[in-house]
């Protein structure tokens, strides 16, 4: 379909002029006056208005005001004999998107004006399409939990967002560090900058530190070209870094002095370079304690913690399970074409009392299990997996042992490994699990050749 346009002029011949020199790309409508075109613009929706600055009673300015204050306000282009520029700066305060004087009016150059406004138009729409789709899918909206602890969180993000403040996220593996990285950069004033995101863990110290912050070619063995690193890669935006707490000493001295200067040498370069780039970094240990046994810079520790936001664990928030495990069931019955809508009581009770230990994380994937396996319209305790459903690692042990399948330290071993199992390799956690002391859970770790875990 053609664009609308509504032409507005108390001369007839240019009316009719224009509407004869523009009607093949557009569906052209015609108003004498203020009054008639606003009886247009009330009925009508209209691409673009093209008015006269001078018209009877009331002048082009006033109508393009009228025209933007509607909820779906059209492209404004104003025409006068009187080519100021006061005229056309008051113009585009009204809302005009563009002005043209009569005088020198030429019908291509007015063709290229009208569709250039468009396309602006048109990318403006799409730009805030796109940012809502953004803040539905990283802003708060899409952080579950009504709990005291998680209403404080979220009120300390909305606080530190628009600020350029470091901020430092603790908690627990799987309490959604990450997404509240990603929400305090989509609610800041860089939320159309890069966010780069960067897991420190993953990477071998020499690796990581060319990541961050480049290389020049021929800086170590392999480097056959410039690396641009992630802090230029960041560059205006949040560079996110997670699992701090594994860096070594090396990068820590970079860090700090970024954090103190902003600036950074790639490796193999002594030419210093200027990022603008906000820092929020996550760890699921404890720095405080890695900064008393040596491994980890007081200085450093207390520059990036400027703001600490702690994510609580799923155990100690457990008036938001129903809500995220609901919320989960409605993404993975939609994902998998399944009408699966509730949970049975049985199961949500189950859910409630579990411990969680790989917190928000692990009850995704259980509730993606869930309703993988769900036979009916509700999840029952049976579509559960096993560790939620209560065969936990004790109680499958006992199992064995009451049935003399196996020997009481054969039994002792199966323990451990099940919780080993069930807090995905946290020693601290399984041995909690199991109700050991760490220190003795490691002695028979050892003892029973688990050190692999």
């Amino acid at each position: 379909m053609k664009p609308t346009l509504l032409i507005v002029d108390d001369e007839k011949t240019t009316r009719e002029g224009l509407r004869a020199a523009l009607e093949e790309r557009y569906d052209v409508y015609l108003a004498e006056d203020a009054k008639a075109a606003m009886d247009l613009l009330e009925r009508e929706h209209f691409d673009v208005l093209l008015t006269d600055f001078r018209l009877p009673s009331e002048d082009g300015l006033k109508l393009v005001a009228r025209a933007k204050s509607l909820s779906r306000p059209p492209v404004c282009i104003l025409m006068t004999a009187y080519g100021s520029e006061e005229l056309a700066v008051e113009a585009m305060k009204r809302g005009a998107d563009d002005y043209i004087a009569k005088g020198r009016l030429q019908i291509e150059e007015l063709e290229m004006r009208i569709a250039r406004a468009l396309r602006q138009r048109t990318l403006e729409a799409e730009n805030v399409q796109l940012r809502q789709q953004l803040d539905s899918r990283f802003g708060l909206e899409h952080i579950i939990g009504e709990s005291p602890q998680m209403k404080e969180v979220f009120e300390i993000v909305q606080q530190v967002a628009p600020t350029r403040a470091t901020v430092l996220l603790t908690g627990e593996s799987g309490t959604g560090k990450e997404l509240i990285a990603r929400a305090i950069h989509h609610l800041s004033p860089r939320a159309r900058q890069p966010l780069v995101i960067v897991h420190c863990a993953a990477l071998a110290p020499t690796l990581l530190e060319s990541e961050l912050f480049g290389h020049e070619k021929g800086a170590f063995t392999g480097a056959h070209e410039r690396r641009i690193g992630r802090f230029e890669q960041a560059q205006g935006g949040t560079l996110f870094l997670d699992e701090i707490g594994e860096i070594d000493a090396t990068i820590q001295i970079k860090l700090l002095r970024f954090l103190g200067e902003r600036t950074f040498e790639r490796v193999g370069s002594n030419k210093t370079l200027t990022a603008d780039v906000r820092l929020i970094a996550a760890t699921n240990k404890n720095l405080e304690e890695l900064v008393k046994q040596g491994k980890f810079r007081e200085d450093l520790f207390f520059r990036l913690r400027v703001v600490e936001i702690h994510l609580p664990p799923l155990r100690e928030r457990r008036e938001d399970i129903p809500l995220l495990a609901l919320s989960f069931l409605k993404e993975f019955a939609r994902e998998n074409g399944k009408r699966v809508t509730d949970f049975t009581a049985e199961a949500l009770h189950q859910l409630m009392n579990y411990s969680w230990p790989g917190n928000v994380r692990e009850l995704r994937a259980a509730i993606e299990h869930a309703v993988v396996l769900c036979r009916g319209d509700k999840v029952t305790v049976r579509d559960l997996p096993p560790s939620v459903r209560g065969e936990t690692a004790a109680s499958e042990a006992a199992r064995l042992l009451a049935r003399g399948d196996l020997t009481v330290k054969e039994a002792e071993k199966q323990l451990m490994i099940r919780a080993l199992k069930e807090t995905k390799g946290n020693r601290t956690q399984a041995a909690k699990l199991i109700g050991m002391s760490r220190r003795t859970f490691h002695r028979k770790m050892h003892a029973y050749h688990l050190e692999g875990f």
